[in-house]
Parts: C-alpha cells; sequence; structure tokens
C-alpha cells in the first residue's frame, strides 16, 4: 500500500467523521458521543503523520 494513500484515506476519514458529527443531535448523550467520536475519528491521520516522521 502507498504510503500516500494510507494518509489521503486517513484524512478522508476523518472528514467523515466530522460530516457525520454534524448530523447528530444536540442532546446531553449526542454531545458526549459527538466529542468521543471527533477525538478517535480524527486521530489516526495525525498518529500517522507523527509516525511517518519519527526517527527510529
Amino acid at each position: 500500500m502507498d504510503k500516500h494513500n494510507l494518509e489521503e484515506r486517513l484524512i478522508n476519514f476523518a472528514v467523515l467523521i466530522i460530516e457525520l458529527i454534524n448530523e447528530m443531535p444536540a442532546s446531553k448523550a449526542g454531545n458526549h458521543l459527538s466529542g468521543q467520536l471527533v477525538r478517535s475519528g480524527t486521530s489516526p491521520a495525525l498518529n500517522y503523520g507523527k509516525a511517518q516522521s519519527g526517527e527510529s
């Protein structure tokens, strides 16, 4: 798998997560779940970028 392809797919996934969160209801449960989802759904792209720039 091309590393640029994976990075692009992770960014697209994060965008889809954000679009999904915007559709969630503004209830107490919705706010709680959307907060968790935005953190866990957007972090893989950032973590992947960090890992690629790290030295071993």
